[in-house]
């Protein structure tokens, strides 16, 4: 007995009830080769769960993950410095931007994906195993600057099993610790553990890892280690998706047999039967002075005769229809049944709702975005689910997309730097960065930056813009955040509206924002004529 009915161990509801004690790693590392595996498999098999997939890296990244460099200058030169700042930002954005979208892929070390490619690798594989990884390349082969990344699979990662490694207690899933459990190095395995080509050319691979330091002397990054912690003392990620990997695989092939029991009753319109017992047909060909064998070739002669019988008859009648309702006399003692096709099991609507709303559940996403159904959702329950969604989309694009390309930023920003590569920033001021050989917060500060993905989305647009302009005029937001909220950056909008503008000057044309504020207004109902606006004066 105890205070809690929870932990009440004489209960008999819950007195079976009990889970492991273990420690995150203990309850981790051994479960998560298998679960990382059978989440895979619903990714390549499920079409809803890879939808979800899908849904992160949409709603998430978007189609272009655009840089917003926001340096600190009060912290970099001791006072604020506004021109410089935003001459900083200018510049180390256009380079950027040419750089990670450049089909020359600079920054995958792959040469297979651009910067927004990798953040969605990064996006999609964290949602399957809870992690991601990847390591720093320092390439030489012509290219504008060395830095590039290296996708990892987790399932690399992991302890030398014969080495003496495997017996160091800070090594943990592969990644080794100090006794405060900070990460010092990675072991990753120099070939994926189940890749059936190297089985028979390279062998030997599969028992050969290599340690790789979690950074340089100075603090440059190695490793790119992403991952949420659920628990304290947790070295390795583990997919939301897990909670729901068995509910999940158990509908799925409950949904194939019931499908496949639906069509299987839908191949035969109508069958023909005997009503002769098997004991009559039995006796008939004299069973009791027959041997086994005997009567098994006898039953088979009698039927195949039968039905060859019926197969005459039947193919013959021109009479014999079904759609022509006519039907005709067959032989004695046969009958015609009529089959109705079956509904296949409990496979409704109602079932695929509660599967998809289980699935929706545990990858964050609404039950209307994962089924694309929409047609019972109203306005108001609309942006009630978009607005969970984009929160949640939110804070998993804070802790992996944004801290991914964060890291591959400042590997870059860095060197170019050294290199002197940049006008606003050049490399007499490098030294500024570091303090006894390690980078400082200046850098940290100079390196600062917000990232633009997927845009919100809007419902309503003609109710949302409003709102929009409203928390502009009301100085409760700034047409940064507006336009961020829609996926663009507002310094190339206002630089592409200065543009139009220039352009309708000099052609004497009529500025379409005078007609477009005319409209707003109007749906406001705070639309000015010409008389009232004489009243008013």
């Amino acid at each position: 007995m105890g205070a809690f009915d929870g932990a009440d161990r004489l209960n008999s509801s819950i007195a079976n009830f009990i889970p492991t004690l273990g420690s995150a790693d203990a309850d981790i590392i051994p479960s998560k080769e298998l679960a990382d595996g059978r989440a895979q498999h619903l990714l390549n098999n499920d079409a809803y769960v890879q939808g979800g997939q899908t849904l992160h890296k949409d709603n998430i990244v978007g189609s272009q993950f655009l840089l917003n460099a926001r340096p600190m200058s009060r912290t970099i030169f001791g006072k604020v410095d506004d021109p410089w700042e935003n001459e900083f930002q200018e510049e180390v954005e256009e380079i950027f931007d040419l750089a990670s979208e450049s089909p020359d892929h600079f920054f995958d070390a792959q040469g297979m994906n651009t910067l927004t490619g990798l953040v969605r690798l990064a996006v999609g594989i964290a949602c399957a195993s809870g992690e991601a990884l990847a390591s720093v390349e320092w390439i030489k082969d012509g290219r504008p600057f060395n830095t590039a990344i290296q996708m990892i699979d987790v399932a690399r990662l992991s302890t030398p099993d014969s080495l003496p490694e495997a017996l160091d207690p800070n090594i943990r899933g592969g990644v080794k610790k100090d006794r405060r459990g900070k990460p010092q190095s990675y072991y990753i395995r120099n070939v994926h553990p189940h890749d059936l080509n190297y089985h028979f050319t390279r062998a030997m691979e599969f028992n050969k890892w290599r340690e790789v330091p979690a950074r340089t002397k100075w603090g440059r990054a190695q490793m790119i280690h992403i991952m949420e912690q659920s628990r304290p003392d947790q070295t390795r990620g583990i997919a939301d998706l897990t909670a729901a990997l068995k509910e999940i695989h158990i509908t799925h092939k409950f949904r194939d047999i019931t499908l496949q029991n639906a069509v299987t009753q839908a191949l035969y319109a109508a069958a023909i039967t005997s009503e002769l017992p098997s004991e009559t047909v039995f006796s008939q060909l004299g069973g009791g002075t027959m041997t086994p064998e005997q009567i098994e070739k006898a039953i088979q002669s009698y039927a195949i005769g039968f039905y060859n019988t019926i197969d005459q008859f039947a193919g013959s009648a021109k009479n014999l229809h079904v759609d022509g309702v006519r039907i005709p006399h067959l032989l004695p003692g046969t009958k015609l049944e009529m089959i109705s096709p079956g509904k296949g099991g409990p496979l409704g609507e109602n079932f695929e709702q509660s599967l998809l709303r289980y699935i929706a559940a545990t990858l964050g996403v609404s039950y209307e975005q994962l089924s694309r159904d929409y047609t019972n959702t109203s306005y108001a329950s609309a942006r009630a689910a978009m607005a969970d969604t984009w929160r949640f989309m939110q804070a998993r694009k804070k802790s992996v997309a944004d801290k991914f390309a964060t890291i591959i930023f400042r590997l870059w920003l860095e060197e170019m730097i050294n290199a002197n590569a940049l006008s606003t920033f050049p490399a007499s001021k490098a030294p500024m960065l570091y303090t006894n050989g390690r980078l400082n917060m200046k850098f940290e500060a100079i390196s600062r930056c917000e990232w633009i993905g997927a845009s919100r989305g809007q419902i309503d647009e003609l109710k949302e813009t409003q709102a929009a302009v409203l928390r502009i005029n009301n100085n409760l937001s700034t047409r940064e955040d507006e336009i961020a909220r829609l996926g663009g950056d507002w310094r190339k909008k206002m630089r592409q509206l200065k543009r139009e503008q220039d352009l309708f000057d000099s052609l004497g044309l009529r500025d379409a924002s005078g007609a477009s504020a005319n409209m707003m207004n109007a749906a406001n109902g705070t639309a000015d004529t010409a008389d009232e606006k004489g009243k008013t004066k």
